[in-house]
């Protein structure tokens, strides 16, 4: 055989070093979320910016694929029973992190965890579908048993509603629903959620997190489907500040963010063609009013407050990105007849005149105004509304004071009813005006308001038991009478503003905004 020249020979060594290079080289995705999350425990969270981390590191028996489609997770099938009230799944082999088994006990454990009357999970309500779940919850069943969650072998979990629920494979994707390591804690207890001990069942695992910074996250290769996952770690950034997102995304330092500071609306349409991209978000902006103060506590005064904001004025002049002024609560949905305040429609100066007699009736006047506290999270967005608004109140004599805090503290002052108007958001887990209107149920502990009417609360739990048109116009009636009320103001229905970089493959749109990081890749 004829030996090959030593100089071919570091040719060829240097030219498959350099491919090789190319080919095996580390992936790293740089992920842009709305802020930092307050835990990493999927039965801890609420939020959108929350689940882009938790979603992407554990998997529930049911998930999304890149168009946010609900296909089987953890679960390889499932069967259901003629009266549509019982569910059993087959799991499929997959292990957690740390090379533990997957098993139908880890969800057993984790849906009794979430259920415990003692555990705080804010959340929990949106499983109350299941046989004895709100019982259980509120302590009127004392047996953790008996809800309707029985894991029949390692690989068979049996799930058991008390109705038939047309959305209820929705909620099995949703991170309430996930599994949680029953020996991590058992092991570590609280602890077993910190990076050094946490062990996930999804595509990553989280290996670092620096508050305020980044959480960083890294293949698990324990995943069933680890070799189809092409990126090798992600780090997940709080990017409250849109502006700042906006100059790290040019400067190639984020691949993905999913929002922009709105006033650099037209520049971004200009320059970031392709990379700039929008759609239908299934969600409302609003204010919730904390009913239970005195100064809130008349719809009266709370429909002036409502009139006084013009939504269009919001939307085109101080958005300017395609947001819809909202004078409902749940957003456009198949199958729903969209909802609205009697007043819609009317000129905002007679709206206007409306809410300054109604305020004057009350007492109020340029020279005693009434004095509010408005509070918003940390966002050029928020800020800019809440000045807008505060600007539309002052005609009709209210004197308001912002108060911002960045999204963590935020969410924990209003949940704990420690506000009088906030800002708040409500984006859609699953397409179903139920997923909307059980928020202002009496007791929720999402219902910030404060908000109780045994009819509303009547016609959601008739919802339960009905389907068809039947259903739908109950929910309608229900949206109805709280609107009448209005312990809240809708402003507008979402639309998703996200930055995707050129390098990043597997990005699909989709009116749930949620993109998991296991079918993309980077160029």
């Amino acid at each position: 055989m004829k030996k090959i020249p030593q100089k071919l020979t570091l040719l060829f060594t240097l030219l498959f070093f350099l491919f090789s290079s190319a080919v095996f080289a580390e992936q790293v995705l740089h992920f842009g979320t709305a802020g930092e999350p307050g835990s990493l425990d999927p039965h801890k969270i609420s939020g959108t910016w929350e689940n882009d981390i938790v979603g992407n590191v554990f998997l529930g028996l049911m998930t999304e694929d890149a168009k946010s489609n609900t296909v089987p997770g953890n679960a390889a099938s499932y069967k259901l029973s003629n009266d549509k009230k019982v569910y059993t799944f087959k799991l499929r082999d997959n292990k957690w992190s740390d090379g533990v088994p997957v098993t139908a006990y880890d969800f057993e454990f984790g849906f009794r965890r979430i259920m415990d009357p003692g555990f705080n999970a804010e959340y929990a309500s949106i499983l109350y579908p299941i046989k004895n779940a709100k019982a259980i919850k509120s302590g009127e069943i004392k047996d953790i048993n008996a809800l309707g969650v029985k894991a029949l072998d390692s690989k068979t979990l049996e799930i058991t509603l008390d109705n038939p629920t047309p959305y209820f494979l929705n909620i099995m994707k949703h991170f309430t629903s996930f599994p949680i390591p029953k020996h991590a804690v058992e092991k570590f207890g609280d602890d077993w959620i910190k990076p050094e001990n946490m062990v996930t069942n999804g595509p990553f695992v989280i290996r670092e997190w620096i508050p305020n910074t980044h959480v960083m996250a890294v293949k698990n290769s324990n995943f069933y489907d680890a070799a189809n996952v092409k990126i090798d770690k992600v780090y997940f950034y709080p990017t409250e500040d849109r502006s700042a997102a906006l100059k790290k995304f040019r400067n190639g330092e984020l691949h993905y963010n999913d929002d922009i500071p709105s006033d650099q609306i037209d520049w971004i349409k200009q320059n970031l063609k392709g990379e700039y991209i929008t759609g239908p978000y299934i969600g409302i902006y609003y204010y919730p009013m904390n009913v239970r103060l005195p100064k809130l506590g008349t719809r009266e005064i709370r429909h002036a407050l409502s009139k006084a904001v013009n939504r269009e004025v919001i939307t085109e002049k101080v958005l300017k990105s395609g947001e819809v002024p909202a004078y409902g609560y749940v957003p456009p949905l198949n199958g729903f007849k969209l909802q609205s305040v009697p007043y819609k429609g009317q000129p905002y100066n007679k709206l206007l005149a409306e809410a300054k007699k109604t305020m004057t009736s009350l007492g109020y006047s340029k020279d005693k105004p009434l004095k509010l506290q408005l509070r918003y999270n940390t966002s050029e967005n928020h800020k800019k509304i809440a000045v807008a608004i505060s600007a539309m109140w002052k005609q009709i004599y209210v004197e308001t004071e912002l108060l911002n805090s960045d999204v963590a503290v935020h969410y924990d002052e209003i949940e704990k009813h420690k506000f009088e108007v906030a800002r708040a958001a409500w984006v859609a887990d699953y397409g179903d005006p139920q997923n909307f209107l059980f928020l202002l149920m009496t007791g929720d502990p999402q219902n910030y308001s404060q908000y109780s009417n045994s009819d509303f609360d009547a016609l959601m739990k008739k919802s339960e038991t009905i389907s068809g048109a039947e259903r739908a116009q109950t929910l309608e009636k229900a949206e109805k009478i709280m609107l009448n009320d209005l312990p809240m103001i809708p402003i507008y229905y979402y639309v998703f503003h996200n930055l995707v970089s050129k390098k990043l493959k597997g990005y699909e749109p989709n009116s749930e905004n949620i993109h998991r990081v296991r079918f993309m890749s980077l160029k």
